[in-house]
């Protein structure tokens, strides 16, 4: 007997009991389903988290300041001021992976005045032009600050999709004056809107300015010593230096003071953003960065890091391992509905065979051998496998779709899981069906014929 023969007689055996054949299939059709459910979900999850480390700025890297210990108690991150202008400076000049640097100063709990309407925006950054690069932002409308502006500490602005909505209502708010903190500024250019972070935080409720202007005029010109053990705030427009003691400027007048600020030699910035050369470089562009601040800040080698250095990539390892081990999770549940599934065909196998029995009889009578016998109810059970992947897969990919419809969560076909599943339906066909098979051809033909 052909292969051909065979097969259709295995497919007019499963037809002739289309019930059992369904219900024989069920478990097949779940797990199938479920593992292609999981992995679409995944790879969308993933796909979320590498877009949201590229809004981040792929490859590049954070830079803030370290913390203390005072009689063994550690006062937390950012409780050493140990960041100057010049350490981006230098960076930039002597670390030969990294290829953009840009200060940063925050800014917090600052209203946003124009007209009648006020906002309190959640992101407040003083940055220079280069940020704008690290972190991919782009324009709507209008134009980036120049370097010139951040050197005069130019009264200038940029500012993100939700403040256009909140302060402006939607119109453009190009040329327009604002007020922060009593200061004016006027509106140059509206930031491309990237919604929310992994951490579910608005992106686009932000403005942006000159690093200079927003320390300088903004926060107040935080001065310190290097070590951190001294931070003071100076109050007033031509305060330098808040201790009393020689002048290290010379006394300005009340027009110089507001208008044209001098920036004291310690003027300390709360963070420094830097991108690498090459993604793939940014543990080299960290060992640089970070050898480099050491040497400037004078520490000892037993001594700690009086910063810290964070880049995109930990984040994305983070969540990759986050998401994996969810992912994995649920990839064993749906591995063990599998096994399910088999063990259901195996058993209704043994079943079909002690109910056959007389048929294998007749068959091995008229001459069937017994590889014959063997290669039908192994047929019958991998076809029985073999559908049920195929209508698993459809659910499966149906059941994504509708999460993704109602649920708005992430998805994302994978091809890859596809094949799996079409290979792992054939595999739990020959395995859990080689046995019923291998048990139906080695009856004995005249016991086979006596069978009740």
């Amino acid at each position: 007997m052909n292969t051909a023969d065979t097969v259709l007689m295995s497919l007019k055996a499963l037809v002739r009991n289309p019930t059992r054949t369904l219900l024989t299939m069920l478990g097949i059709i779940i797990g199938i389903a479920a593992v292609i459910t999981m992995m679409e979900i995944g790879e969308g999850s993933s796909r979320s988290i590498r877009e949201s480390i590229e809004k981040m700025g792929a490859g590049s890297g954070l830079i803030r300041p370290g913390w203390r210990r005072a009689a063994g108690v550690n006062m937390g991150s950012g409780s050493v001021t140990s960041l100057l202008p010049s350490d981006a400076d230098a960076i930039l000049a002597e670390c030969p992976t990294v290829a953009l640097v840009s200060p940063l100063v925050r800014a917090s709990n600052m209203q946003l005045v124009f007209g009648s309407a006020n906002w309190v925006p959640a992101q407040m950054y003083g940055v220079s032009p280069e940020y704008f690069t690290i972190r991919d932002w782009q324009l709507e409308e209008g134009r980036f600050f120049s370097q010139r502006e951040v050197d005069i500490n130019a009264r200038v602005c940029l500012v993100g999709a939700t403040i256009v909505n909140e302060v402006f209502s939607g119109a453009s708010p190009l040329d327009c004056e604002v007020r922060i903190k009593n200061v004016t500024f006027r509106v140059i250019g509206v930031l491309k809107s990237k919604g929310a972070n992994m951490m579910g935080m608005d992106e686009d409720d932000v403005i942006m300015m000159p690093w200079t202007t927003a320390r300088m005029r903004i926060t107040g010109r935080r001065t310190g010593s290097i070590t951190g053990t001294t931070s003071t705030l100076a109050k007033k427009p031509g305060e330098i230096y808040p201790a009393t003691g020689v002048a290290f400027y010379p006394e300005q007048d009340s027009n110089l003071a507001a208008d044209t600020l001098v920036q004291p030699r310690f003027t300390f910035i709360d963070q420094i953003v830097f991108s690498a050369t090459d993604p793939n470089k940014i543990d080299e562009a960290r060992k640089e960065v970070t050898a480099l601040l050491r040497e400037r800040h004078g520490l000892a080698p037993q001594q700690e890091d009086d910063f810290r250095i964070h880049s995109a990539s930990d984040f994305l390892k983070m969540m990759n391992t986050t998401t994996s081990l969810m992912s994995n999770l649920l990839l064993g549940v749906a591995i063990i509905s599998l096994i399910v599934g088999g063990i259901g065909i195996m058993n209704i196998m043994l079943v079909s065979v002690t109910e056959r029995t007389r048929e294998i009889g007749l068959r091995m009578a008229v001459g069937a051998r017994s590889r014959d016998i063997l290669k039908q109810f192994l047929i019958e059970a991998v076809v029985l496998c073999l559908v049920g992947g195929v209508l698993g897969i459809m659910l499966g990919h149906g059941a994504a779709l509708l999460v993704e419809s109602q649920l708005n969560w992430p998805i994302e076909s994978s091809p890859g899981a596809v094949a799996a599943a079409f290979i792992v339906s054939v595999s739990i066909g020959i395995v859990f069906g080689f046995y019923p098979a291998w048990k139906a051809s080695k009856l004995d033909p005249i016991e086979a014929l006596r069978y009740e």
